[in-house]
């Protein structure tokens, strides 16, 4: 088994010098593969998508209660909310996204999408899953939720996304935001480049839930103290350091932490790049249009970022909520383990109509939805039968999780709008028709980017496939 991707070898001046340029949470340990590309086997899209955002619903969104409806099942099944007509007439959707049924024909839904009984149930394994494509390995059923992420995991789809496409002259070709979801060192697998190298990781920008107009990433933001001559001194101290570092341990994971400082300065040097980060710069009615909250500004976020031109996007609902955390029994994200009805209608949903429908009107409106692909996915669904056995069963009004079904949104970047794939049981408990697997959602993510070659080779000249399983779901692209 490998060895944590967290290094504790870091010492804590080298750590404070590295957080000073926003290399604080970054990884640190060996990198087990590199990402010497092979050549392309198959013709990619004539006109691949130029960005993408993929906005994770962390916690285990409900499909039942969101976008797979099943109003004809039994109410301990079907729940309390109807659904509602929407501007495609394949689609029907949760009563309480009404800002979302006016963009129904820009985007598709995904139903059926399951884990064929290859995850565990549990958030890690989840999270892994739906953002590599790869199935969890064994050591996330004896680890579950302690299981931290490993140089030899599989990379996260925008990662490698990000070391196919060409380098952007000023920004990170990937990047995170409002966070990374979990903590050090048990911080969720399936986020990093894993084994294609820490040089491909995403770059976080943090959000402000007190105040979600402000993001700071360390390395675009100093405060009025650091002169330009201080900023040459602390250069010159991480320059000793790395000296020092190389002389003791000359290894991969000491060029890729010299890598993110070359990146964090030439990001902090850069005038033209900080402007990418400024959201002040929107207008009233823009911010207002997504929302004052940390999810809006996140997305708001991610579409200036694609007017910059990053590859890849991502963004974790943040799950930092007291009081949905409190009234849900879970983490503040959308884990309803209990009062999964009054949550979703009073909490989650009417965050999540506004800031999502905001993001889709707003790239049709600057022309940018085709050339940008949309996902919305989650770790898992919910069970259909309410009841948490977990948090006072029937009564407690919670969903569990659920890996069996789930649905994902996709739109942009060639998907046609107004359609429906896949098609569940009459319970929305396992997919009827035409079932669909987290790989194979990557396969479609990959191809909407133009990726159709996944070929690497490691270390060794050994050729691999970055994803052997899955694939594109062909009949969304228009």
């Amino acid at each position: 088994m490998s060895g944590p991707l967290f290094s504790p070898r870091l010492g804590r001046r080298a750590f404070l010098a590295a957080s000073a340029t926003g290399l604080a949470g970054l990884s640190f340990g060996p990198a087990a593969l590199s990402t010497a590309f092979g050549a392309a086997s198959a013709a990619p899209r004539k006109k691949p998508a130029k960005s993408a955002i993929l906005f994770f619903l962390c916690g285990g969104s409900s499909h039942i209660d969101m976008w797979d409806m099943k109003p004809d099942a039994p109410v301990e099944y079907r729940g309390e909310f109807q659904p509602m007509r929407t501007t495609a007439p394949e689609i029907r959707i949760c009563e309480h996204l009404p800002m979302l049924a006016k963009q129904a024909h820009h985007f598709s839904l995904v139903n059926g999408v399951t884990d064929f009984g290859r995850a565990t149930g549990d958030h890690h394994a989840g999270y892994y899953y739906n953002l590599t494509g790869h199935a969890p390995d064994e050591t996330f059923r004896q680890q579950g939720n302690d299981r931290r992420p490993y140089p030899g995991d599989w990379p996260h789809m925008g990662c490698v996304i990000g070391a196919r496409r060409p380098r952007h002259a000023k920004l990170p070709q990937v990047i995170t935001l409002p966070y990374r979801p979990s903590t050090a060192p048990y911080t969720r697998p399936g986020q990093f480049a894993g084994r294609i190298g820490m040089e491909h990781d995403p770059f976080l920008i943090m959000g402000n839930r007190a105040n979600p107009l402000q993001f700071t990433a360390p390395t675009l933001t100093l405060d009025a103290s650091v002169t330009p001559a201080r900023m040459k001194d602390r250069r010159s101290l991480l320059e000793s350091i790395n000296v020092a570092r190389r002389e003791l341990d000359n290894t991969a994971a000491v060029r890729n932490y010299t890598h993110q400082q070359e990146t964090a300065f030439a990001l902090l040097s850069s005038s033209a790049t900080a402007g990418a980060f400024d959201i002040d710069k929107e207008t009233p009615a823009t911010i207002e249009r997504y929302g004052k909250t940390i999810n809006g500004t996140s997305l708001l976020m991610a579409r200036r970022l694609v007017e910059a031109g990053v590859p890849f996007t991502t963004v974790f609902w943040s799950e930092n909520d007291d009081v949905v955390a409190k009234k849900c029994l879970s983490g503040g994200g959308w884990d309803t383990h209990g009062n999964n009805f009054s949550c979703l209608k009073e909490n989650l949903l009417p965050e999540f109509d506004r800031c999502f429908s905001a993001l889709i009107e707003d790239l049709h409106q600057r022309g940018l939805l085709d050339s940008t692909l949309l996902l919305v996915t989650s770790e898992m669904g919910r069970k259909p039968k309410v009841g948490d056995p977990r948090t006072r069963g029937v009564g407690g009004a919670g969903r569990d999780h659920w890996t069996g079904c789930m649905s994902v949104v996709m739109a942009g970047g060639g998907i046609g709008g107004g359609q429906t794939y896949g098609k569940t049981d009459s319970h929305a408990e396992y997919p009827a028709e035409n079932p669909v697997g987290p790989e194979d959602v990557a396969k479609s993510v990959y191809h909407a980017m133009g990726i159709e070659n996944l070929e690497a080779t490691d270390l060794q000249g050994r050729p691999f496939n970055l994803l052997e399983q899955g694939r594109p779901l062909l009949p969304l692209f228009a």
